[in-house]
């Protein structure tokens, strides 16, 4: 079974997606920051990450550029979710290793 990691400060976010990866036959873990998705990663080791961008203490852009600078963390595919939607941002993200960049405004799991 396929493990998604949902990182976002935003508890009503994780539990929407948490409920549909679930109902989907997905393990999902979720971290309420940057901070404890980077420490909870080593353990989980998912398959798949969800990290939303702003968020308190570690954004998702350090932990993106952390989790790439890893050798045991750079593999795993990390999907970008947020409401900021600019071309700028989203191309930051996708340079920086991001599969892909989701805004949160125009997307919801089906």
């Amino acid at each position: 079974m396929a493990k998604i990691l949902i990182v976002d400060d935003d508890a009503l976010m994780i539990r929407m997606y948490q409920t549909k990866f679930k109902s989907d036959g997905y393990s999902v873990e979720t971290a309420a920051d940057g901070e404890e998705c980077l420490s909870k990663i080593g353990s989980s080791k998912p398959d798949l990450v969800l990290l939303d961008i702003m968020m308190p203490k570690v954004n998702g852009l350090q932990v993106l550029k952390k989790l790439k600078s890893n050798d045991e963390t750079n593999k795993i595919p990390v999907v970008l979710l947020s409401n900021v939607g600019e071309d700028n941002d989203i191309n930051k993200g996708l340079e920086m290793g991001a599969v892909a960049y989701l805004v949160k405004a125009s997307y919801t799991p089906k």
